[in-house]
């Protein structure tokens, strides 16, 4: 391997660390520098293929002045920070590195970013070709079916492509309904772990006094009603993936114990010994944890540990070149189900549904087909109900298409009235919606929704 590297760190310790684990791996380490005038001397002459630049470097210049310089040079750059507040945190994700490494550094995080981060790199240097076809199938052990010929879903594609193959942890981004838990088994499936357990683990919907049980497990015994041993989640998914949805959920006691897991890991089940498990960790929300930092909500430290490497997903009202293969794949999915000799859509339809803002995203669409195909007669879907609409139209109908908002009211009162008003828990309209219910009293709020409602 002749990728050389120049670690900028001011820390001797780390930095020599560091070098120790790139030298192992056959890397080529420059003459290490501890500020930024060092680090452009040594640039100019050495000229490294890629840096591992800390953040916080003492001096006039810091780690995101010379992040832009490095970028101007067109010299790839992975941060390394211990704790950052979140105005450094956006303004070094401005700069667009190709990763962050958290202190304290294991071997195995340096190698697996170095090698993402250069192939990254090497994919930004020329163009891509889009034409090939990205959407594949689940058979066996291959990928689940990811269906999206758009530009950000090709992308989103080659991404879980590479981030499949390592180990490395994963963090899914993207609002409610776009497809965080099929991309999260799709890189599941990518893995040497594709043979071992993916546990999912939904942490808004785990009441608040059982999340440590339901985790990390407990011993007989260990608190009243303790009849019986559990096995948590992270030991059922030992040697494979346990893929935590909604982690802006959890506990902020709960996340200390989360980062042992990622730094140590290791658990600590209720009234019991510490064990060490082997879990690859992908986490998704629908939540901006930068924010959630902020507000104090969420820690700066798992955030980083989490977020090696991210992947957002678009809603489906931003990527609406997918919609008619999505609706095709599910009309064609619930006609064999429904045991109905439906073969397609018509235009008009599908250009209703190009007009919608899906609210919902991708869980919309499918149940709204699910709906449609069950009450189709013919042999094409040639008609279409949409949310709040008695009727639906095709092109030219007469009346008016309802708001996004009324739409969402008209769901989520349906789903009320169905529950009879029982917003959590099990059988709960927060669970029927498939929403945190944080989430749904926060919409009920905007969209004036008073609990007491009766109408």
């Amino acid at each position: 391997m002749n990728t050389k590297i120049l670690i900028v760190e001011d820390q001797f310790i780390e930095a020599n660390n560091l070098r120790i684990i790139l030298r192992k791996a056959d890397y080529v380490v420059c003459t290490m520098a501890r500020s930024v005038s060092e680090a452009l001397k040594i640039v100019d002459s050495e000229k490294p293929d890629l840096v591992l630049l800390d953040i916080h470097l003492k001096g006039e210049l810091t780690g995101l002045d010379l992040a832009k310089i490095l970028k101007e040079k067109n010299i790839a750059f992975v941060y390394l920070s211990a704790n950052s507040n979140k105005q450094i945190l956006e303004a070094a994700k401005a700069t667009k590195p190709y990763g962050f490494l958290v202190k304290p550094f294991r071997e195995k995080d340096v190698l697996v970013m170095l090698d993402v981060a250069w192939y990254l790199h090497r994919q930004n240097q020329g163009p891509t070709d889009l034409t090939r076809p990205l959407a594949v199938t689940a058979r066996g052990n291959e990928l689940k079916e990811i269906i999206g010929k758009s530009e950000c879903m090709r992308e989103i594609l080659e991404n879980v492509k590479i981030v499949g193959t390592s180990d490395i942890s994963v963090l899914i981004l993207g609002e409610s309904g776009t497809g965080k838990e099929l991309i999260a088994q799709s890189i599941h499936q990518l893995s040497s772990r594709k043979q071992k357990p993916f546990v999912a683990v939904n942490c808004a919907a785990l009441p608040a006094n059982l999340i440590e049980s339901e985790l990390f497990g407990h011993e007989k015994g260990a608190f009243t009603g303790a009849t019986d041993k559990r096995v948590g989640k992270f030991e059922q998914g030992h040697e494979g993936t346990v893929f935590l949805d909604e982690i802006g959920e959890l506990p902020l006691e709960l996340q200390v114990k989360l980062l042992r897991v990622l730094q140590e890991m290791e658990i600590e089940p209720i009234g019991g010994k510490k064990k060490n498990v082997n879990v690859r960790i992908i986490a998704a929300t629908n939540r901006n944890l930068e924010e959630e930092i902020a507000m104090h909500r969420f820690r700066l430290d798992l955030y980083y540990r989490l977020n090696i490497f991210p992947i957002t997903l678009p809603p489906l009202r931003e990527r609406k070149e997918d919609i008619a293969a999505l609706a095709k794949h599910f009309v064609t999915i619930y006609a064999r189900k429904e045991n109905k000799p439906i073969t397609g859509i018509a235009d008009h339809v599908i250009q209703t549904m190009l007009n919608y803002d899906w609210p919902g995203n991708i869980r919309e669409l499918e149940n709204l087909i699910a709906r449609n195909v069950l009450l189709t007669t013919g042999p094409i879907v040639n008609s279409l109900r949409l949310p709040g609409q008695s009727k639906v139209a095709s092109v030219g109908a007469q009346g008016r298409f309802k708001t996004m908002a009324e739409n969402e009211r008209y769901h989520i009162l349906a789903a009320l009235e169905r529950c009879n008003w029982k917003i959590y828990g099990q059988g709960g309209a927060a669970e029927l919606l498939e929403l945190n219910p944080s989430t749904l009293n926060s919409r009920m709020k905007k969209l004036g929704i008073e609990k007491s409602y009766s109408g």
